[in-house]
């Protein structure tokens, strides 16, 4: 039998805990009780209970030394059936594996769950003995690095919000403020976008976002390197091939295509090409 879109006697204490779930994945630090059950209009003694209950259940963190609260395995165990099973990521997988062989890097698929937050849904690594090492299930910063020039160029955000949310970040070389927006503009004329050392100085990442046909990202592909390892030819390349993906990526989705200009098959640089191509500055 169907359900109906709405239960006639909604379980108030089951609403309240997947709020404080959806909640605590919303912010950006871990929050006490109190913040908690003062944003979400929960009695305090209630929302404790539930948070203790929650604990208990592994679907949030307790940290005793700040009192404060964050989701917790549990709620990675529940979503990684549905990620695993999703049909979207069957799809695409096979080709985060391709591309991470062909340019020895590791491919990540990025999911936006909040306009400050972006979580790790797939990724393949490439088989070689150095490489950098996510996992799924992790979280950043919407707007770090190159994905999060993608999301910049393509969240519908004004200047000053982007330029609100930037100063929050956390780089080990961070960009001025004009150089970083002059690059998502960039970003939202190419298609990809390229991080070389600003976020963390040992690696250069592209990344390509998969948009909706409101010119909206939803998602995003990254690429992940030893600066050594890509010279500027292979950025090039490494952008056309994700620029690629996340086309198939929208249209896995079932929407009209990724953001920027996406290269079809005749348009995708040869391998020759792509030797003589040059990527764009950082």
């Amino acid at each position: 039998m169907d359900l109906p879109e709405k239960p006639s006697t909604p379980v108030t204490a089951l609403v309240r805990g997947i709020a404080i779930l959806r909640y605590l994945n919303a912010q950006d630090e871990p929050p006490g009780v109190i913040q908690i059950a003062r944003d979400l209009k929960i009695n305090q003694s209630t929302c404790f209970n539930l948070l203790r209950t929650l604990v208990h259940e592994r679907l949030v963190v307790f940290d005793p030394a700040t009192k404060k609260y964050s989701p917790g395995i549990g709620v990675l165990e529940l979503a990684s059936g549905v990620l695993q099973q999703g049909g979207y990521i069957r799809l695409i997988h096979p080709r985060l594996v391709r591309v991470a062989e062909a340019h020895s890097a590791t491919v990540i698929l990025w999911r936006l769950v909040s306009p400050s937050r972006v979580l790790l849904v797939d990724l393949a690594e490439a088989p070689v003995p150095l490489r950098v090492h996510m996992s799924v299930g992790q979280r950043l910063p919407s707007l770090i690095g190159a994905l999060g020039r993608c999301f910049a160029a393509h969240l519908g955000l004004p200047e000053a919000r982007i330029r609100a949310m930037f100063k929050e970040l956390r780089w080990q070389d961070p960009p001025p403020f004009e150089q970083y927006w002059a690059e998502v503009e960039a970003t939202r004329r190419d298609g990809y976008a390229v991080d070389i050392g600003r976020y963390n100085r040992n690696f250069t990442t592209v990344a390509a976002p998969v948009c909706g046909p409101d010119g909206l990202a939803t998602m995003a592909l990254s690429a992940i390197a030893f600066t050594n390892d890509l010279d500027a030819d292979r950025v090039r390349a490494l952008a056309a091939d994700l620029q690629a993906v996340a086309a198939e990526a929208a249209g896995a989705l079932g929407l009209e295509g990724a953001g920027g200009p996406a290269p079809t098959e005749a348009q995708a640089p040869s391998r020759r090409s792509r030797r003589d191509a040059r990527a764009r500055p950082e």
